[in-house]
């Protein structure tokens, strides 16, 4: 888990540098609103992140995209797997409600595993350079 969260905080950093990236939500990140509880009740920071982007389409080609990070629903195993939630996890929650609830179509999750984090960011740049008009 240690290496999963520490990874986790790499990329949440690495995202809040890219210009089409709108929100980074990690409870890792000094200004998430939960960061001062979760210092004071948890070891660490968990492993999963939600980002939101410039734009649906921009979220859709990552998907179609990334190769080591891997496109799927589940969010629980020692890899990085990447999801959305408007069709994946939130399928059946109505659009107000999600969006109401911070889920656009803009939004991905990430379940940030134990690769090096160095192949995770090399593949997210790969992706960004790809992805951009």
């Amino acid at each position: 888990m240690e290496k999963a969260q520490a990874n986790a905080l790499e990329i949440a950093d690495w995202l809040k540098k890219q210009k089409e990236v709108t929100d980074v939500i990690y409870p890792g990140l000094p200004e998430h609103p939960g960061y001062d509880i979760m210092k004071k009740q948890a070891r660490g920071f968990g492993a999963m992140l939600t980002f939101r982007l410039e734009s649906k389409a921009f979220a859709l080609s990552i998907l179609e995209k990334v190769r080591m990070i891997k496109y799927a629903e589940s969010l629980g195993g020692v890899e990085t797997l990447i999801t959305y939630p408007t069709t994946q996890t939130h399928a059946d929650v109505p659009k107000e409600i999600r969006e109401r609830n911070g889920i656009t179509e803009s939004t991905l999750r990430l379940s940030v595993g134990i690769e090096d984090v160095k192949d995770l960011l090399a593949e997210l740049e790969k992706v960004w350079r790809e992805t951009k008009p």
